[in-house]
């Protein structure tokens, strides 16, 4: 076996962007939509390192931009289950497709 190169990273991160993309298409449950989103962004954080890592070590860019997506992350998490308790408080379902009701 070889060294661990650029495109094992990507290969990793293909698959748990479309694991987060079928998580977020098939759930129907608020918090399973919200983990889907989460996949996705970390997939993303992933690309950002590793094309740092192979591209410039040097400097420090992908890193930066992992750190203002985990931000993000942690700042619609937060967000998001707030806005999911309030609807599970309202009308005591978290399943997505219910939630439509609420346009009357």
């Amino acid at each position: 076996m070889g060294p661990i190169g650029l495109t094992h990273y990507l290969v990793v991160a293909a698959l748990m962007f479309a694991l987060g993309v079928a998580v977020v298409l098939t759930r129907r449950n608020a918090i399973a939509v919200l983990c889907g989103l989460e996949l996705m962004l970390n997939a993303a954080a992933l690309n950002f390192v590793a094309f740092n890592r192979f591209g410039s070590p040097e400097r420090m860019d992908g890193q930066v931009f992992t750190v203002f997506i985990m931000t993000l992350a942690a700042a619609e998490a937060a967000t998001i289950l707030a806005i999911v308790l309030n609807i599970y408080h309202s009308m005591n379902t978290v399943r997505v497709d219910e939630v439509d009701s609420m346009k009357e």
